[in-house]
C-alpha cells in the first residue's frame, strides 16, 4: 500500500515514526514542503491551493492510495475540499485534541499550542464553544510564531525562552492539560514538560492518526504484512540532523529533493 504525508516540513515525521511502528507492508512518501513553510502565517486559501497540489504530485509520481495531512493548519484549511476531490482515497488529517483533553483534564483548565490560522478555523472554534458549554471547560489558546522556524532549524534548546513566556501564563491558571494543535510541537515535548514541572499531561494526535489509518486501510483489504520502506522528501532546505533525531530506531529511508 502506497501512503502519501506532508507536512510544512518535519514536524509531521513524528506521524510517521508513529505509524512505522504498527505497519507493514507499507510504502511512505513524505514531503515535507520547507519551500513554503510555515503554513500557520500564510492565508486559508494559499494553503488549500498547495495542499491540492501535492496531493496531485503524490498521486501521479507514486500512486498513494491513502493521503495523511500530518499538519493541523493544513488539514483545517483543505482536508473537506480534498475529500471531495479523491472520493476514493482514504484521507486522513489531525486536529487538535480536544475531546481526549476534556476526558483527562481535572481542573477543566487546559491549554491549546496551535498556530493562529488553526485557532481561527471553523472546525476547531465550534468544537472549543460546544465543548465549553457541556462540560464547563475553559481553553487557554496561545498562538506560537516564530516556533516551528526554530524546529524546523534544529535550535530546540533556544525554543525555551518562547516557551516560557507561553506556558508561564498557564501555569498560574491551574492548567493541568496542554493540546499540542501541531504535529512540529511535539518535538520540543520534554521541554513542556520541564517548564510545567511535569504537572501537566500532552495531549497530541500522532498514535491517533496512525489507528485511525490503521483502521481505514484495513477496511480496504491491507494486509499488514510485508516490509515498511520510508522516502522522505524535502522541497526546501531540510535539517538533516533532525530527520536523525526524530527516528530513534535505524528506518529504511531515502531523503531526496521534490519537484511539484
Amino acid at each position: 500500500m502506497n501512503v502519501g504525508i506532508f507536512d510544512s516540513g518535519l514536524g509531521g515525521l513524528s506521524v510517521v515514526r508513529e505509524i512505522s511502528k504498527s505497519f507493514k507492508g507499507l510504502e511512505i512518501f513524505y514531503v515535507a514542503d520547507t519551500q513554503y513553510s510555515p503554513y500557520g502565517e500564510k492565508a486559508q486559501e494559499e494553503i488549500l491551493v498547495r495542499c491540492i497540489k501535492i496531493t496531485h504530485s503524490l498521486i501521479a509520481k507514486h500512486r498513494i492510495e491513502a493521503l495523511v495531512l500530518a499538519c493541523n493548519t493544513a488539514t483545517s484549511a483543505a482536508i473537506k475540499e480534498l475529500r471531495i476531490l479523491f472520493p476514493s482515497m482514504i484521507v486522513i488529517g489531525c486536529e487538535p485534541g480536544l475531546k481526549p483533553a476534556s476526558l483527562v483534564s481535572k481542573s477543566s483548565n487546559i491549554g491549546v499550542l496551535a498556530t493562529s490560522l488553526t485557532l481561527k478555523g471553523k472546525k476547531y472554534q465550534s468544537l472549543a464553544k460546544q465543548l465549553s458549554l457541556n462540560k464547563n471547560l475553559r481553553f487557554f489558546e496561545q498562538a506560537c510564531p516564530g516556533l516551528v522556524e526554530k524546529i524546523e532549524e534544529g535550535n530546540i534548546s533556544k525554543t525555551n525562552d518562547m516557551l516560557r513566556k507561553w506556558l508561564l501564563p498557564m501555569k498560574k491558571k491551574n492548567i493541568d492539560t496542554i493540546v499540542l494543535g501541531c504535529t512540529h510541537y511535539s518535538l520540543v515535548s520534554e521541554i513542556i514538560k520541564q517548564i510545567m514541572e511535569y504537572k501537566i499531561t500532552i495531549i497530541e494526535t500522532s498514535k491517533a492518526l496512525a489507528n485511525r489509518l490503521m483502521d481505514l486501510s484495513l477496511e480496504k483489504g491491507h494486509l499488514n504484512e510485508g516490509l515498511l520502506s520510508i522516502n522522505i522528501f524535502y522541497t526546501g532546505k531540510i535539517n538533516t540532523k533532525m530527520v536523525n533525531m526524530i527516528f530513534e530506531k535505524e528506518e529504511k529511508m531515502i531523503l531526496g529533493k521534490y519537484e511539484i
